[in-house]
Formats: structure tokens, C-alpha cells, sequence
């Protein structure tokens, strides 16, 4: 497959926190990436690093970063204005917060096309429109005049999906797109995204925390934990055989149908994801983790389990408790 998005060895620094230590996620053409783990793993800050959408004062370094073949790790502001919202675009995780409460939607979807292809306001509005109704809001003409506060958490969410897709980008990054709805909008929008990705050819970048999403719509999973990419993985390679302690323990949290007796715990992680300081060494999950042993406060290897299967533990792949040579 044709990579649209290579990020290598990320590293980003905001004060006295290193929030990615050397991540590595690639995104092909056509296909679901999923970005899973806790909350404070690093997952939304590598997606803003892509966007350069960082706070104030922090720091990004990667070995590469590149968009359709394109190095655009030492785009200038100027240059990534341009690709933003239209080669690439995100939705961002609360709608209702990026989304101004000032001004309608009309005028915020329109804005994007404007900007980007100076196109007229007219054709502005119809596209607008027409991409509303693709996300399933019916009365798309009378939502353009709405103002956000007068829509669903579910009908802004599918406004900001409609947003990103004005100028027909190659590159969608989601972060976290079915926080905070209910199931039933959760499946709808889910639906939606897999719809759109068939009918255009997106790449999608998916963050979240929800395994149950990630089965029903990833390709590939990385798995992230401490600003590290701890296991990536086909889907289906991923769920049938985890290797990572960190990826098995949070399969063990998820109940399954039939396997799950009534009235018996579900599994857990003890503890939280740590702040992880520069110069850091080891392995972040090593005070979590069941199999922890001397090796895991040294360097951390890369091993691969297979061709599209990669691992970053002591532990071989397979492991049962050995650790890698």
C-alpha cells in the first residue's frame, strides 16, 4: 500500500514532560489507523504534531514527517495554513468547544472552501449543504443558519466531519469523533466515517480509547502507552495475538459476550499512566506491569512478530515470561 503519512520517531517536549518519546505511526492510503490507549498517553498530542497545532512552548523533533511524499516537518506556518483543511483535515475531539458559538455553522463551513479555493459564496453554501445531507442532517439549508448551541452533541459532530470534508482532503485525523454520545449515535457516526472513507478514499487517522471501536473499524491499531507506540499491529493480528503486557491487559478490560460470567469482576490496570520526564529510560509500564524484570529499566527493544507486527518489550514475542535475549 501507498503510505500517505509516515511520522518517525516523534518527540515532543512541553516543559518539564516528554508527552511522545520516539512514536512511529504510518498511515496508507484508503486505510483505518487506530490510535488506542489511556487518557495522558500521548495519543491527541501526535495528532496535533501533525496538524503543528501544539500548545504554546512545546517542543517537536522527528527523524521524519511526511504527507503524500512531502516532508512537512519543516513547514513554516504559512506552508501548513495551506495544507490544513484542505489536503489534510481533523476533527477535533468536543465539537461543541471547537466550534465558534458566535457564528452559524453556515459560516464556519463556508469559510473553509473559501479560504482554501476562493471559491464563491454561493457555491460555498451549496457544497456546505450538500455535504450535511451526505452526513445524514436532514434540512440541511435550515441547519446552515443554525448557530451550534442549537444542535445535538450528535448533529455537531457530524458537522465538524462535514467541515473537514469541504475541500475533499486526502488525510482525515479523528480524535476521539464518538466521545460523550450515545451508543446509537456512536454506531451512526462510526457507520458514517467507514461510508466516507469507502466513497472518497480517506486515510484516516482514528484516535480512542474504545476497543470495541477499533474491531468494528480499524485496518491497523497502534497501541500507545507513556508516549510510546508500544505494539502495532493488523486488527485481526492484534486481537488474536496481543504481545505487549500493556495491549493484553487492556483486552482483559473489555467484556466479551458469552466469556464474561455475571457478577465477576472485569479485568483491570492498577495505577496510572505515569509523567514520563526527558531522559527517561526503560520502559514506562514497568510499575504496572505483571512480567516486570531488571531488563525493563535499560533500553527497550524493537522486535518484530511478523512482517506488519511490531513490539517494543523485553519480552519475546510469544513469551509466556521469557525475556528477549
Amino acid at each position: 500500500m501507498t503510505a500517505l503519512l509516515e511520522m518517525r520517531d516523534l518527540r515532543v517536549t512541553i516543559g518539564s514532560t516528554a508527552a511522545v518519546r520516539g512514536a512511529t505511526i504510518t498511515v496508507n492510503k484508503g486505510e483505518t489507523h487506530c490510535l488506542v490507549g489511556e487518557s495522558g498517553c500521548g495519543k491527541s498530542i501526535s495528532a496535533l504534531s501533525v496538524m503543528n497545532l501544539l500548545p504554546r512552548g512545546a517542543k517537536r523533533e522527528t527523524s521524519a514527517l511526511r504527507f503524500a511524499g512531502e516532508e512537512i516537518g519543516r513547514y513554516t506556518e504559512r506552508q501548513m495554513e495551506r495544507l490544513r483543511g484542505d489536503r489534510m483535515a481533523m476533527i477535533f475531539q468536543e465539537p461543541m468547544t471547537s466550534l465558534n458559538p458566535a457564528y452559524t455553522v453556515g459560516s464556519q463551513m463556508t469559510e473553509v472552501l473559501r479560504r482554501h479555493r476562493s471559491t464563491p459564496r454561493a457555491q460555498a453554501v451549496d457544497r456546505a449543504a450538500e455535504l450535511l445531507a451526505r452526513v445524514g442532517i436532514t434540512a440541511p439549508g435550515l441547519r446552515l443558519g443554525q448557530f451550534p448551541h442549537q444542535l445535538s452533541g450528535g448533529l455537531r459532530q457530524r458537522v465538524m466531519i462535514a467541515m473537514a470534508l469541504m475541500c475533499d482532503p486526502e488525510l482525515l485525523i479523528a480524535d476521539e469523533p464518538t466521545t460523550a454520545l450515545d451508543v446509537t449515535v456512536q454506531a451512526q457516526i462510526l457507520r458514517l466515517l467507514a461510508t466516507l472513507q469507502q466513497d472518497l478514499g480517506l486515510g484516516i487517522l482514528l484516535i480512542t480509547h474504545d476497543l470495541g471501536v477499533v474491531a468494528r473499524i480499524a485496518d491497523r491499531v497502534s497501541v500507545m502507552y507513556a508516549g510510546e507506540v508500544v505494539e502495532s499491529a493488523p486488527t485481526a493480528s492484534l486481537f488474536a495475538t496481543p504481545e505487549h503486557p500493556y495491549t493484553r491487559g487492556l483486552l482483559t478490560c473489555v467484556p466479551v459476550p458469552g466469556k464474561v460470567k455475571r457478577d465477576e469482576p472485569l479485568g483491570s490496570i492498577p495505577g496510572i499512566v505515569p509523567r514520563i520526564t526527558p531522559g527517561f529510560t526503560g520502559c514506562g509500564f514497568r510499575d504496572r506491569c505483571p512480567e516486570a524484570h531488571a531488563a525493563c529499566t535499560g533500553a527497550i527493544p524493537r522486535q518484530a512478530v511478523s512482517a506488519e507486527h511490531e513490539l517494543l518489550c523485553t519480552l519475546k514475542p510469544g513469551w509466556g515470561g521469557k525475556a528477549a535475549a
